[in-house]
C-alpha cells in the first residue's frame, strides 16, 4: 500500500479503536448503582431517610405523611420511612436526639 495512503487508513483505525473504548466505558458507567443520597429519597415503593453522618449523631426528622407530620428520630446511614405512597417528603428538624 502507497504510504499516500496508509496514513489516513492508520488514522481511521485509531478513531474507531478510540471511539469503541470510550463507548464501551461509557455503557459500564451507565450500569453502575449510585450510592443512596442524603436526605429523603424514594423507590418505586418505598420511601428512606438518609442521614449523611460521619460522627455518629442521631438527628429528628419531620415525616410528611398523611394527617399531621410525625417525627422520627434517626441514626447514621438509611432509614425505612414508609411505603412511598404513604410519604411526601422528609426533612431535618436541627434538632438531634
Amino acid at each position: 500500500m502507497p504510504a499516500r495512503l496508509r496514513l489516513p487508513v492508520l488514522i481511521a483505525a485509531v478513531g474507531l479503536a478510540l471511539g469503541t473504548s470510550t463507548a464501551a466505558a461509557s455503557a459500564s458507567a451507565a450500569h453502575t448503582a449510585l450510592p443512596n443520597p442524603c436526605g429523603f429519597f424514594e423507590t418505586s415503593s418505598d420511601a428512606y431517610y438518609n442521614h449523611c453522618t460521619t460522627d455518629g449523631s442521631r438527628i429528628v426528622i419531620e415525616i410528611d405523611d398523611w394527617g399531621p407530620n410525625t417525627l422520627q428520630c434517626v441514626g447514621p446511614g438509611t432509614t425505612w420511612i414508609g411505603a412511598a405512597g404513604d410519604i411526601d417528603g422528609a426533612w431535618y428538624t436541627g434538632r438531634t436526639c
